[in-house]
């Protein structure tokens, strides 16, 4: 079912995931920047077989705890939480505000650092062009080139990119910039995470690279990294069924520390 509401290890893939069968939890997924449900066409498609899937848009409000507080207005009162990019530092929001309601949480491709003055700075000059009714420009021509990192970006997925931005619109794209500029340091709320915890990340993200994730995945006393290779920023739609493969894994793991942290050492994503 799918409904919408408002040190460093690159591992080998020649293991499969177990393929059991997710808990029996409510999965909701947060996209990224100027990105909607089709960042997650490919999990949506597989998971919603067996697990209830919800979509959280991140697009209401200009702080990300502005955002944090409309979602656990509308969300199961527990769920399994997944985010990608600025969906993953909403994530870490919600896990900050109510860790009783997440009952696991996967960070992929994203950052739990605030932003630097540098770059809130950097980011005025495109705040100003989305007003002055280029946001298609900037999409195309500094922003989605980011996302391959060493890659090249197969056109269909940068069209997609596109098509997802300005259906999201300008507004969105200023609101989204404000929650960037100003989010929060999340390093300690990732320390006191007690849930099973997924980092996954492309092993050519130039955005947030590998190392970031690795720092993540010490933070929590339970998590396992996952890197993809042949990846950038946008492994759920340039490695879907890795991707898919370790969300599955990090679903059908019994929520004890321990258990979760042995079977995640021994378990790689396959080709």
């Amino acid at each position: 079912m799918v409904s919408e509401v408002g040190g460093q290890k690159i591992y080998d893939r020649t293991q499969p995931f177990s393929q059991a069968l997710p808990v029996n939890e409510p999965l909701v997924l947060l996209p990224g920047l100027m990105c909607d449900a089709r960042l997650f066409g490919p999990q949506i498609a597989e998971l919603s077989a067996d697990t209830a899937v919800t979509i959280a848009p991140v697009t209401q409000g200009e702080r990300i705890e502005e955002i944090a507080s409309g979602l656990l207005d509308q969300l199961p009162a527990r769920f399994a939480l997944a985010g990608a990019g600025l969906g993953g530092m909403v994530a870490m929001e919600l896990m900050r505000r109510a860790p009783d309601r997440v009952r696991r949480l996967a960070l992929i491709g994203t950052n739990p650092h605030a932003e630097t003055p540098q770059a809130a700075a950097a980011r005025e000059p495109l705040i100003v062009a989305a007003r002055s009714g280029r946001l298609r420009e900037i999409m195309q021509d500094q922003i989605i080139p980011r996302y391959a990192g060493g890659l090249e970006l197969d056109p269909e997925l940068a069209a997609l990119m596109l098509d997802m931005a300005e259906v999201s619109g300008a507004e969105v794209f200023l609101r989204q910039s404000r929650v960037l500029q100003r989010r929060r340091d999340q390093q300690r709320t990732l320390c006191q995470c007690k849930v099973p915890a997924l980092v996954l990340c492309g092993a050519q993200d130039a955005l947030f690279p590998v190392e970031r994730h690795s720092f993540m995945a010490e933070l929590i006393p339970n998590a396992q990294l996952v890197v993809l290779d042949g990846s950038g920023h946008l492994p759920t739609l340039e490695q879907p069924a890795e991707t898919t493969r370790a969300l599955r894994h990090w679903l059908s793991q019994p929520r004890t520390i321990g258990s979760f942290r042995q079977t995640a050492e021994s378990i790689r994503p396959s080709t």
